[in-house]
């Protein structure tokens, strides 16, 4: 049956969406009509990057409990601590969206101490004379590899889809999850603790990972 309704197939209408380029959206029509193959269009945005997802505990619960302007104060109060931090890990994109971050890094490395440093200065923040009514923590994933530069955050792929799993459903408050790749990367780390997790709803190996100083406190 032909399909009876209309289809907007102008790149450039498209891309008004916000989500994809006019290029992107041109390239991936050439690729769905055989016009550019998939190994073009990967070599054309392809990118191997660290992707660190971050969530932050009680939004709803704060919310429901105060008020929304309230939950607005949580997102400002973690954000003017993290921002710094992601600054100084040398991160390349960070994009804040509600109450999450997606930060795209270079190194694998540095997503995984940026996350070791928020989870610390949120701590050291709960127990300030700053502190918020509700503590608030944050629940991160890390992902790292091969993903597609394209979209809000430059980085869509099965590495950022991981990631998102592990930060927004995953993880507990100051924890930080990472995927099997951030593990083989990194595990020459000496620093560093990683335990090999496993969930029945995650359908692919994860690990957690803390500090060594941390894990002997």
């Amino acid at each position: 049956m032909k399909y009876p309704y209309e289809i907007e197939e102008d790149p450039r209408k498209l891309a008004e969406l916000g989500f994809w380029t006019e290029d992107v959206y041109r390239d991936l029509m050439a690729c769905q009509k055989g016009l550019m193959t998939e190994k073009e269009f990967t070599s054309r945005y392809h990118k191997k990057s660290a992707i660190l997802c971050l969530d932050m505990t009680g939004f709803t619960k704060s919310t429901l409990a105060h008020s929304a302007l309230f939950s607005f104060y949580r997102i400002l109060n973690v954000q003017e601590i993290c921002y710094p931090v992601f600054r100084a890990c040398n991160a390349d994109i960070i994009h804040a969206f509600a109450d999450n971050f997606a930060v795209i890094f270079s190194d694998p490395s540095d997503a995984l101490d940026a996350s070791f440093e928020i989870h610390k200065r949120i701590s050291i923040y709960n127990e300030s004379e700053r502190e918020m009514k509700d503590i608030v923590q944050c629940c991160i994933g890390i992902g790292y590899g091969d993903v597609y530069s394209i979209g809000h955050d430059q980085a869509m792929g099965d590495e950022m889809n991981r990631a998102s799993v592990l930060g927004e459903d995953t993880a507990k408050g100051s924890e930080t999850l990472v995927t099997e790749n951030v593990y083989e990367t990194l595990k020459h780390r000496t620093d560093c603790l990683f335990r090999l997790q496993t969930q029945d709803d995650v359908p692919f190996p994860f690990y957690s990972v803390q500090k060594k100083e941390e894990c002997s406190t």
